[in-house]
Parts: C-alpha cells; structure tokens; sequence
C-alpha cells in the first residue's frame, strides 16, 4: 500500500517515521498527474522544438501510461511510440547496475568484491587503491580517478579494454572520500563482473535482465540499436534549429552509456525495481543485492548551504529527498551528440516515470519528470522546471579552452619552423602523437587509427586545433614546449585529462 493509502485508511499512525510525508496524496491525484502527461510533453516540445520524446509511467505495479510524441527523425513522417528505440546514455548506468545486482544474488560476484579478484590485470595508480577497490566503489564513484576518466581515450577511437588498461596511469584523489563522476571506472566494475561470469557483458545482461523481462527491444550492443527498424535519431541543436548529424557509438564504455531501449520496455524494468527484484510474482534480483544497490553510499553534491538537501549516490542510480521529504531515486543520461534522458521513481507510492528524448540534453526530460511528480505530491507544477534546470546543461556546451571566444590574433609571435615541431611526442597514458608537416599546416595524428588534426597557428608556439567526439565543444589549444636550450622537448594538449596532457618528444615511442 502506498503511504496516500495509509492516509486514506485512516492509519496515519501506522506509517514509520522514515517513510512518512507530511504532504498528502490525495486519492486520484497520481491519476490526474497521469491525465496531465500529454500537455506537458507538448509543452515541452513546442518550447524547446525537441524532435521527439516518449514517456512511460508505472503505478501500484501496472503500466498506466505509455506514449510517443513527435518524429524519430526531423524531416522524416515515421513518429515515435510506445516501442521506438532510444539510446540511453547514463540512464544505462542504473540498468547495468540491476544486471550486476543480479550477479551478486546469484553469488557470482559482491558488490564489496576487490575488482582485481576478477580482473587481474587490473590497475590504478595507489597500489593500496588496485588491491581494494570494489565493484561497489566503481559504481558509486568513490574510486578516485579523475571526473569522466578515461573519455578522451574513447573519442580517439581507443577500445574498451585499452581504455581499461591505461587507467593505472591517472593521478587519484583520496580513495573513499569523493564522488567523482567516472564513466570508465563503471565499465571497469561490470567488466569484472562479466568476467567472473565468464560472459561478455551485453550478453550477461540479456542473461539477468532483459530476457526475464521481457524487455525484446533493449540491447548492451550498438550494433542492436542500429539494425532497429524503430529506432530513435539523434540530434544536436544548431542555431535553434534540430538536425540529425551524428550517431553516437558507445561501445567502448557501453555498461554506462550503451543501452539502447523503449519506453515500454523500460517500464517493465521500473516495475521491477519498484518491487525488489520481482515481475509478476517471480523473482529476477535478489531483493537485498538490488536494495543495497538503491540505498545511499556516497554524497555526491555538497550542500552549498546548511538549508540545501543533499545529493547522494548508490551503486549507479542517485538517491535524494524531494520537497516533501518522500526518497526519490533517479539518474539522468545525455549524449552531446544528440540524447537525452531521465528516470525517476518514488518507491514510497510504488510510481515511476522514464522520459526519452532523441535530442542533446537539455533539460528536456528532468523537466517534465519533476513537473509530473508535482502533480503527483502536490496537486500542480510548482515552477517551470524547463527554465530552472537548463542552465544546469549549460557547462555541458561551454568550451574553457584559453582560445574560445578570441579572434586570432592579427599579430601574432611568429612560429618557429615548422620542421623544429615535427616528430613523435609520447606517453603512456595516450600513445604516441606523431607531428608532421604537410605543405604550410602541421598535422597532429592520435589514437590507434589514427585521428589526424590539422594545427592553426596561434601565436609563438601555441597552435590550436578541433577536437572531435562525444566530449568536443570546441577549439583546444596545443602548446610545444622548450627546454632551457630553446630545443623544443614536449607537447601539451589543453583538453587533454589534466596530469597527463604533457608528452615529451621521443625519437622512438614504446608506452
């Protein structure tokens, strides 16, 4: 029974301290909320121009709403449903976090396992950090390494495992003490679950999860989203415009950010979520591995303030009081190549909702989230939820590179000769930049492939560049650095992961 229904019954009393609410839900209110869905996405989407969205709510254990709006693709008439394909971005982190919850209850692995036990080779900069931390302490954040480690070596076309093995060269912050947001420490956590299944990782989830589900359209694997007949396009806003430029393939670190699913199907997997574990009265997680999983482990946001709620992470999924105190867990996930997406869910009333959306992040599903539990809590949207959380995407989109914004500078330092800069420039966390000349332009060439870049020269020896991927927003600079001799001796990347954007210049590069 849900605590409106504790209420109603007249047995107030009887709700323990941690669950109760002084804010009341009235019967039928999450009925009305339900009722508002379809004016707030068309609000939504009429303001914001966002191609398409769909959204599914669970309530009491049942599907009471599941619907699309607008196109899978602008200029194209083919509209999105109930069933159409969305990438997931970080909303996979939660999903992941289920199939690993599985694994424990079937005592394959723990969440307080030492990673290492099931990954030997298996490396971080602490030797003390390498024997102890856990599957857990990847999935809540708290390992140490650095915000979004790992992500640069993605979008230079590294591979899964390779992004993996040059982890061990990061520098660490204290070991249990700080959040810090990491996509590849995750994937490291679910590699190693996967591996003491002895199972790739896509299949391990379809294994847990999606197969006992039902959940037929969901997939670990890139290659399922795109062979997709209904499947959802990415899209990137350009001058207030919506186009379909790229399509995002998160492989390399698809435990995070690789599910692709339907709002259907995602309403199955909230169903189970909400009930510990089980669908239809069988069980699909153990109920204490998934609890564990849903409960707080680390704050991830300080209050600014000593009035301010704090935030909280569990083992991948955030966990919060809202403004009437209920707990509510939620994640959000956003490709800048064109997704966005959020879950939430209120366990005390048994209700969750999942909004998809086929453009970048924006605010665009938090909003109507958060505008659909008002309804639920207190009978109407408290604010415009639109306008209070996009600026918190802006960071997303802003460029710190020294360059961003400044014209080139009429007069410019004069560069030396460009045959004194070229050369390989190496370390061990990014291989091997090879610089070379090709008529007038410096080339910079990166990654396995690899990538080529041509540099613009800037001033002296400062050059810049574009990078490209999931994490570009913009110009970089890049700087060739001397010696006391004036002998150029190294290359430093500025959007390269701090502590390692340094390469010195190698006649020879072995990493």
């Amino acid at each position: 029974m849900s605590l409106a229904g504790f209420a109603a019954a007249g047995a107030a009393s009887e709700v323990p301290p941690p669950l109760w609410s002084a804010v009341e839900i009235p019967s039928g209110q999450i009925d009305r909320a339900v009722s508002a869905i379809d004016g707030l996405a068309r609000e939504l989407m009429q303001r914001t121009g966002v191609p398409g969205m769909a959204v599914a709510v669970v309530h009491d254990d049942r599907v009471v709403y599941a619907r699309g709006f607008g196109v899978r693709k602008i200029g194209h008439p083919e509209p999105v449903d109930a069933d159409t394909v969305f990438q997931l971005a970080s909303v996979s982190k939660s999903v992941g976090a289920t199939v690993v919850a599985a694994a424990v209850g079937r005592g394959w692995t723990g969440w307080n396992r030492p990673v290492v036990d099931m990954l030997p080779w298996f490396r971080l900069a602490d030797p003390y950090v390498t024997r102890n931390v856990t599957v857990g302490d990847l999935y809540s954040h708290r390992s140490g390494l650095p915000d979004h480690a790992g992500d640069s070596l993605e979008d230079l076309g590294y591979s899964r495992a390779e992004v993996l093995r040059r982890l061990r060269y990061l520098p660490l912050s204290p070991f249990r003490v700080t959040h810090i947001y990491t996509n590849f420490g995750l994937t490291a956590a679910a590699e190693a679950v996967a591996a003491a299944r002895g199972t790739p990782w896509s299949r391990l989830s379809q294994e847990l999860v999606y197969g006992p589900l039902g959940m037929a359209s969901t997939s670990s694997e890139f290659s399922a989203y795109v062979a997709q007949p209904n499947r959802a396009f990415g899209h990137v806003r350009e001058g207030g415009a919506w186009f379909a430029r790229h399509v995002r393939q998160p492989d390399a670190q698809s435990p995070e950010g690789g599910v692709s699913s339907s709002v259907k199907d995602m309403a199955q997997w909230m169903r189970m979520v909400l009930a510990l574990g089980t669908l239809d009265g069988k069980e699909v997680i153990g109920r204490e591995p998934l609890a564990e999983a849903l409960s707080p482990h680390i704050r991830s946001s300080a209050a600014a303030q000593p009035a301010y709620r704090g935030s909280f992470y569990g083992y991948g999924v955030g966990v919060g009081n809202d403004g009437t105190g209920r707990v509510r867990l939620a994640h959000s996930g956003g490709f800048l190549l064109g997704a966005g997406t959020a879950f939430a869910l209120l366990p005390s009333e048994n209700l969750g909702i999942i909004t998809l959306t086929n453009g970048s992040p924006i605010g665009v599903p938090e909003a109507l989230n958060a505008g659909f539990l008002d309804l639920v809590e207190t009978g109407r949207v408290q604010r415009d939820w639109l306008t209070a959380v996009t600026p918190l995407f802006a960071p997303m989109y802003a460029n710190p590179s020294v360059l961003a914004g400044h014209p080139v500078p009429p007069h410019p330092e004069p560069a030396r000769a460009l045959r004194d800069y070229v050369g390989t420039y190496a370390n061990a966390y990014y291989g091997e930049a090879r610089v070379s000349k090709d008529g007038n332009e410096l080339v910079l060439a990166l990654g396995p492939e690899p990538k080529r870049f041509r540099l613009s020269h800037w001033s002296g020896d400062q050059f810049a560049y574009e990078p490209v991927g999931e994490n570009a927003v913009g110009i970089a600079a890049v700087w060739f650095r001397r010696n006391s001799a004036g002998q150029v001796q190294a290359l430093e990347v500025e959007n390269f992961e701090e502590g390692v954007r340094v390469l010195p210049k190698l006649r020879e590069a072995r990493p």
